[in-house]
């Protein structure tokens, strides 16, 4: 029973549960010169690293933080081998770099070990937080508390330790705030429980006192309030807000959402649960994959902007294209926003073809049916050698995006 384990609830060696790499890997990629350019709804859905000012940069960053999560690496490993690549770019130690928001020159560190750390057990321990969030979420009605632990630091915050032993519901909106880490090196926990549980330990405890407190962001002014005891940056439950963007997505209500927002959401569908079972005919109905930008949309006539595939046409893929899994959904949510997009006219509907980039191309149909607001998918599969050529020669064909 998940009660009798009296572990954080996730294992991470020789990897992490798939929750956790779906969190790290969906994320896109922000520029930030300081950690306060960055709220804690965009942390949730991009990867940033303060003064890691080129996306070349923080790729290799990110690439780093994935191999740790998917091997299982500590951090000696994970320092050990990012901190050539950072010191073959430039990105080590001190130096003099331009605030981008007040033009002036600032001596700043960049590098460094203390930093490789800092990188290291934020962007881990969020991740383990968000995907057993995920898994809270899905078995709530067998284990319906958390109860909050302390980790392993020897000494505690006190705010974190008056919060030791405390047992909510999972829908208290207590976890939306104190869902751990709730802090620069906070190693708290919880642990998801059985009501027979709950009531071993003395029963479910009345509503913590949460005082906040005044914090001004210096870099924007704005003020906002933030419980005592939680690290400006921290106040937010990242796998709550992940979770919020699928969930919006599902219910058509993410339009307004930032486009960060709706990729990230997107790319969580597209290789989720659901998904892999749409594929495999284990479940019916329609999952939605991609979301096109505005600007793609016009071009075509659409007011919609989500994609979706339905149960029939991933019937028709497993029949003449096996090899289609989620993982390549996942990359056509790229695609649309860095990929090789043509339009063109069949039996006099517009239809768009999406191409991912890489060594193994693919290639997506999408059909767009703009006079009920609809855009499905048609068909997906390996693209053929020079297939971008040929279909770009014809002279109905636009290309949307190079």
């Amino acid at each position: 029973m998940a009660e009798e384990d009296d572990r954080p609830g996730y294992s991470f060696n020789p990897g992490a549960p798939p929750e956790v790499t779906r969190y790290l890997n969906n994320k896109g990629f922000k520029i930030g010169f300081s950690w306060l350019d960055t709220e804690p709804e965009e942390h949730a859905v991009n990867f940033t690293v303060a003064k890691a000012m080129q996306v070349d940069l923080l790729g290799d960053i990110q690439a780093e933080v994935l191999k740790a999560n998917a091997e299982g690496l500590p951090f000696r490993a994970f320092a050990k081998s990012l901190t050539p690549k950072l010191q073959a770019r430039g990105w080590w130690g001190q130096a003099l770099m331009e605030d981008p928001a007040t033009g002036a020159l600032e001596t700043v560190q960049l590098g460094s070990p203390r930093r490789l750390k800092t990188i290291y057990d934020a962007n881990i321990r969020t991740a383990r937080a968000a995907g057993q969030w995920e898994r809270i979420e899905r078995t709530k009605a067998l284990l319906p508390y958390l109860e909050y632990r302390l980790g392993p630091s020897e000494d505690h915050r006190p705010h974190h330790e008056d919060k030791a032993g405390v047992i909510l519901p999972v829908d208290h909106p207590f976890w939306d705030e104190w869902m751990p880490p709730n802090g620069w090196g906070c190693k708290c926990w919880v642990k998801q429980i059985t009501r027979r549980a709950a009531d071993a330990k003395g029963g479910v405890s009345t509503d913590p006192v949460v005082p906040d407190r005044t914090w001004t962001n210096k870099r924007t002014g704005e003020t906002q309030l933030v419980p005592q005891g939680i690290d400006p940056g921290w106040q937010r439950n990242p796998g709550q807000l992940r979770l919020q963007g699928v969930q919006g997505m599902l219910r058509g209500k993410l339009d307004d959402a930032p486009l960060p927002v709706q990729v990230a959401a997107l790319k969580d569908i597209a290789n989720s649960w659901y998904a892999e079972r749409l594929l495999r005919g284990e479940v019916a109905g329609e999952v939605p994959i991609a979301v096109l930008t505005a600007d793609i949309a016009a071009a075509v006539g659409s007011t919609a902007r989500v994609v979706s595939l339905r149960d029939d046409v991933a019937a028709k893929l497993r029949e003449k294209h096996p090899d289609v899994n989620a993982d390549q959904l996942t990359r056509f949510a790229e695609g649309i926003l860095s990929g090789r997009i043509l339009r063109e006219v069949v039996d006099g509907r517009p239809v768009l073809q999406v191409f991912t980039r890489g060594d193994a191309p693919w290639r997506m149909v999408i059909k767009v049916i703009a006079d009920k607001g609809e855009l499905w998918i048609s068909t997906v599969h390996r693209a053929r050698p020079g297939q971008w050529d040929d279909v770009s020669a014809r002279e109905t064909v636009t290309v949307l995006r190079e």
